[in-house]
């Protein structure tokens, strides 16, 4: 296996462009290698094979969908507030609708994962992990609610990220910073004294 960085990382990031627009039967070793402009054969030298790539590309769509780590900081310095939390969702929106293919190869990755054992339990792992550090993050940063009302929030919003990249003409006539206002309201109530 190669070991260049930066060819790698090329690699992964034709990957999931290719997942995101041709999904998960056109990508093979050979597209990839298409859509990074390198030589046939190269993306051989880099993944074992296709489970490999895969597994690979979720690891990279972190990558490319972490917050800056300078504007979160900046974000954070607010009181925790259902105001902060809203904030916080909305960046997540724009950093969805920033690099559309990330969130599109993941869903790819979820549908092939109902067909692909192995990929099922790499990806459950994967989000498994994810949810938790997410929570704990919601959680540990003093934000309102509690686990459940964290977890409830992932899933409300996770729905209207796929809706927002799949069908955006289904909630076009409402504003998404309402939506959004009205999930966090609802999913985090206001602790009472």
């Amino acid at each position: 296996m190669r070991q260049n960085p930066a060819r790698r990382t090329a690699l992964l990031d034709a990957a999931i462009e290719v997942l995101a627009r041709e999904g998960s039967r056109g990508l093979t070793l050979r597209a990839v290698d298409k859509e990074a402009a390198v030589p046939t054969g190269t993306a051989s030298n880099y993944f074992a094979d296709r489970a490999d790539l895969l597994a690979q590309v979720m690891g990279r769509t972190r990558e490319r969908l972490t917050p800056d780590p300078a504007e979160l900081a900046g974000t954070m310095t607010a009181e925790p507030s259902h105001e902060l939390v809203r904030t916080l969702m909305l960046q997540l929106v724009e950093r969805m609708r920033r690099d559309r293919s990330s969130h599109l190869a993941m869903l790819e990755l979820r549908l092939e994962a109902t067909r692909r054992p192995e990929l099922h339990t790499e990806l459950t792992r994967f989000l498994s992990a994810e949810l938790d550090a997410n929570t704990d993050f919601h959680l540990g940063r003093g934000l309102p609610g509690d686990r459940t009302g964290v977890i409830l929030l992932y899933l409300a919003m996770l729905g209207l990220i796929v809706d927002d990249l799949t069908v955006p003409e289904l909630l076009a006539p409402h504003r998404l910073d309402a939506l959004i206002d009205a999930l966090v309201t609802r999913l985090l109530p206001r602790k009472t004294a």
